[in-house]
């Protein structure tokens, strides 16, 4: 289903189930939505519920902008102006899409996995290392019915 890669960004348009994995024993269950914002834009908001290793339970939200380019997708915080978060160039190997990048923030460093896989789902990862914080996070995304 997925690709080509200046076409995976209409792809993501609608709503999708989340599944995240924190790496500190934390996890997150919820939905993101994705819908046009104007030109070839997509706005990302992220509903669910953060379970903490502890067993500590709160609502959580997270937004971000995703921009169409000719190699895949560039993706903006929401605060403005629009700041670049990370780009993203997507190659095709076994039939899934995948794509990476990194941003710096102070002295931590982000580093950014997707995987667009044949089974209609994806996976963005975060590696964060750095003074400030060190984790591992995955979400599952699926589409929903």
């Amino acid at each position: 289903m997925w690709g080509p890669a200046d076409a995976i960004l209409d792809q993501l348009r609608g709503v999708w189930a989340i599944r995240r994995s924190i790496s500190n024993g934390a996890s997150l269950a919820g939905t993101a939505v994705f819908q046009p914002s104007g030109g070839d834009e997509l706005r990302y908001d992220e509903r669910g519920e953060l379970t903490l290793a502890e067993g500590q339970r709160f609502a959580a939200t997270r937004s971000y902008l995703f921009r169409r380019s000719a190699i895949g997708f560039d993706v903006y915080f929401t605060e403005e102006p629009g700041k670049l978060f990370h780009v993203i160039a997507l190659t095709c190997r076994d039939g899934v899409w995948i794509g990476g990048g990194a941003h710096p923030c102070r002295d931590d460093l982000y580093r950014t996995r997707y995987a667009f896989r044949p089974d209609d789902s994806f996976v963005i990862a975060h590696t964060v290392r750095g003074p400030r914080h060190h984790y591992d996070m995955e979400t599952v995304y699926r589409r929903q019915a």
